[in-house]
């Protein structure tokens, strides 16, 4: 596993041609203990910075004059054509985001900047390339003890033992490799991944997509936690955020639905994919209703006054796997849109559900009719607050 001292000593350049930006991203991960960092404001730089440095992490702005992040990442794809280098594009338009990771970059921060996203999203990139570059070292040293062993017999006899701890390591290292995908995907879609022809050749991507007529889509969102979080110290506001969000996850396999990411402060997860199921609405709303009781007991345990906000729907969506080597399982359609605003438009420590959700649940929750909403760029919609009902039996 890769150290907490290795990863604050790893090599990071901030790229952004306003110097407030900079100067605000560099703060933030000084404050949290990386220390070999190096800034500039001027694109055309970039490559011959990383030429001669050899960065484990750029950050990386897609707006800028003269040379945007596009070509930017364009440049640094010749450079690093043999390698793994992950960039993270800073953007505050979400139809770049997708842009993006198409054209090369591993993740994403938006502005304006978040410290829990900014920290948590380097963290993973850095683990993950640091990871990437010990597997590499490994392979190689394999290499050449196996080009050892067949040269000389009595080589082979004095070196096996080495050969079988190299190779036990290697294997534990992709068996850490697979853990890891595993923690990114379902495992259906991981196992369909790993299958993939072009990860191993030149061919073009396999595009891994479906089609869902059944789904029910959850939001939920810390309300005011930006506040909240103020001035608390990084490794305290990730140690709350991850508490918090282990006891989801836990909800979340409890009731059978799929986590799909976080963001910040806010939680997303489906239940029907991958695997399909007849109750998807009757699971969301179990883990909905169990996911405000986890928030009120971790405020008793800690004296917080923190409140959830969630929102449901129900409907037809996609599901698809982005990326060739920092995947991404993730949901479109309106159906994932309209569950959004059921979450951004609701109240403080209650669910809001669509009339969709509604109807799929039938007569065995209790409901409160909460009336029309406007949601932008949908229209005019039914919702209900989901007060109650059945609970399944914990196993």
């Amino acid at each position: 596993m890769v150290s907490q001292n290795d990863i604050l000593a790893a090599k990071v350049l901030i790229v952004d041609d306003l110097e407030a930006n900079v100067l605000l991203l560099e703060h933030m991960l000084r404050g949290a203990g990386y220390h070999c960092i190096t800034t500039t404001t001027e694109p055309h730089a970039v490559c011959e910075l990383h030429s001669r440095h050899r960065y484990d992490l750029i950050l990386l702005d897609l707006q800028m004059p003269d040379m945007d992040g596009f070509e930017v990442m364009e440049d640094l794809a010749d450079v690093e054509a043999d390698s793994y280098l992950p960039v993270i594009v800073i953007t505050a338009q979400p139809d770049h985001k997708l842009r993006a990771l198409r054209a090369g970059a591993k993740d994403f921060v938006s502005k304006p900047f978040e410290l829990a996203e900014v920290l948590s999203r380097v963290r993973n990139m850095l683990e993950v390339r640091l990871l990437h570059g010990e597997s590499i070292r490994y392979g190689k040293a394999l290499e050449q003890k196996v080009r050892e062993l067949e040269a000389s017999r009595e080589t082979i006899v004095r070196q096996s033992d080495e050969l079988k701890r190299l190779y036990e390591k290697l294997v534990h290292e992709q068996q850490l490799s697979e853990r890891l995908l595993l923690n990114l995907l379902p495992s259906p879609i991981a196992e369909r991944l790993k299958a993939r022809s072009d990860l191993v050749s030149s061919n073009p991507p396999e595009v891994i997509a479906d089609s869902f007529q059944e789904v029910s889509v959850l939001f939920a969102d810390l309300v005011q936690f930006t506040q909240f979080a103020a001035g608390m110290p990084p490794a305290q506001l990730v140690a709350v955020l991850n508490e918090i969000f282990a006891d989801f996850d836990n909800i979340a396999d409890h009731h059978g639905l799929e986590k799909i990411k976080t963001i910040g402060d806010a939680y997303m997860a489906a239940a029907g994919l991958p695997i399909p199921a007849t109750d998807h609405a009757e699971r969301a709303a179990r883990m909905a209703l169990d996911m405000i009781d986890s928030l009120d007991h971790f405020n008793e345990r800690h004296g917080h006054r923190l409140q959830l906000r969630v929102g449901i729907n129900s409907g037809a969506v996609i599901a698809g796997v982005i990326g060739r080597r920092k995947f991404i399982y993730d949901l479109w359609g309106d159906a994932v849109n309209i569950a959004s605003r059921m979450e951004s438009q609701g109240v403080s420590g209650r669910v809001q559900v669509t009339e969709a959700t509604r109807r799929r649940l039938g007569q065995s929750f209790c409901f409160e009719e909460r009336g029309k909403i406007a949601a932008k760029g949908i229209g005019e919609l039914d919702t209900w607050f989901l007060v109650g009902g059945t609970r399944k039996p914990s196993s």
